[in-house]
């Protein structure tokens, strides 16, 4: 019986599932935590990354997990052909990783950002999202190790639950992917027609994807939960069946040069206003990140802050009352409006969302439910301040932006504030 190792990080919460599924179908799966020898990994025939909350989602889902040493070991079993599996967080760790798509020193090819679900062009919600869907397989059966038993154009219904499930990919990257057939399962409706609207595409991803695998065919990252019910049994039946043929993987290879994203300095429009808002209590956020780059031999402090960026017309003073009496813009029991912190060795970064949801929900919310309508623009964003403890100042910064902690190039926009 083939042995799959169901891998946990601090977080995770469906192995329980998980595990009901593989045995369902004839696996052997047995628990594997993050911590445990690396070694040990090399035993097993397979691997399922389960899905949850690893380490809180703190930063965004699934990269402090992808820079955990366990990972690599990962790496390394599935260039042996063996089948891996992520789902929900493990196919957010998959991504942050750069085991899927899968390009040349697993660079990071594409991300999973925040779900945007919109409807007649208005924002109908953010943030978490659970229902049921149907994922329709996309390509050749015997393309993946996961698709062996459905044929193309089947498609099966099961649950869905996540906050940062959006696939994004570069549009030249996901036509070769396409013509690839690595983008594996597809959002549909109940008739099989695949609809880029909400709420067939529950999560706004590019091309309804559901899920997407590397170019060999044994990885698969998939944001929906098919161990949840017995409907999803042919993704681990067909995982059983590529293991017990060998693990034919495909001889197929996919290029894609991502230009290095450069860190431009901030500048603000001049008739904008910024709030900085600090936490009263312990920001366990970026703890969790000073703690993973320490980690990685980084003698560095982190700190975290929450900005806003607001154009306003008409007279600034009251309506910037207005809005701060409405509490939408931070929580005045844990938090406060301050500065952005400067120090000796301190570098400060502006991430915000390439496409801000949170601030467009926002802005939908002051104008039209508190009828605020001198605001012309909302921009959310948060400030990453980085405090280099010893070691090249600038040479540090530059390393712990490579390590993409902090923003992934293909869903943010960083910026340096001086």
């Amino acid at each position: 019986m083939s042995s799959i190792a169901v891998i946990q990080f601090p977080g995770s919460n469906t192995e329980r599932e998980t595990l009901m599924a593989c045995r369902r179908v004839g696996l052997n799966p047995v628990e594997f935590l993050w911590n445990e020898s690396t070694e040990k990994l090399m035993q097993f025939d397979g691997y399922v990354i389960v899905g949850g909350f690893s380490y809180e989602d703190r930063s965004r889902a699934g990269i402090i997990a992808a820079l955990d040493p366990i990972i690599k070991q990962v790496k390394l079993e599935a260039e042996k052909g063996k089948p891996v599996l992520g789902i929900c967080n493990g196919a957010q760790i998959l991504v942050e990783s750069g085991l899927v798509p899968g390009l040349q020193g697993y660079s990071i090819g594409m991300a999973l950002t925040d779900n945007k679900r919109v409807k007649k062009g208005s924002v109908v919600g953010v943030g978490y999202y659970n229902t049921w869907a149907n994922l329709q397989s996309s390509i050749p059966s015997d393309r993946c190790a996961f698709t062996l038993h459905l044929k193309t154009g089947e498609w099966i219904n099961v649950p869905l639950a996540h906050g940062e499930g959006r696939f994004i990919i570069p549009e030249e990257l996901l036509k070769k992917m396409i013509a690839n057939n690595q983008t594996v399962y597809r959002y549909c409706d109940d008739n099989g027609n695949i609809i880029d609207e909400f709420p067939t595409n529950p999560n706004g991803s590019m091309y309804n994807l559901a899920a997407v695998c590397n170019a060999a065919g044994n990885v698969m990252a998939i944001m929906p939960h098919p161990e949840r019910t017995s409907n999803g049994d042919v993704i681990f039946s067909s995982m059983k069946e590529f293991i017990e043929t060998g693990n034919p993987v495909k001889e197929a290879t996919l290029s894609f040069e991502q230009p290095h994203y450069e860190v431009t300095e901030y500048n603000t429009n001049g008739s904008s206003t910024q709030w900085i808002i600090d936490t009263i209590i312990a920001d366990n956020e970026a703890s969790s990140v000073q703690s993973a780059l320490r980690r990685l031999g980084y003698d560095i402090s982190i700190k975290r802050q929450t900005h806003w960026e607001m154009t306003i017309d008409g007279k600034k003073r009251q309506v910037l009352q207005k809005i701060n009496d409405t509490g939408e813009l931070y929580n005045s029991n844990k938090e406060l409006i301050s500065t952005i912190q400067r120090g000796k060795n301190t570098a400060s970064f502006l991430v915000r969302q390439k496409e801000d949801m949170i601030g467009r929900s926002k802005f939908e919310s002051l104008t039209r439910r508190f009828e605020i309508n001198e605001i012309s623009q909302l921009k959310r964003g948060v400030i990453w301040n980085v405090i280099v403890n010893s070691g090249n100042f600038e040479t540090i910064l530059n390393q712990v932006l490579d390590t993409h902690i902090l923003f992934n190039p293909l869903s943010h926009e960083c910026y340096r504030i001086n």
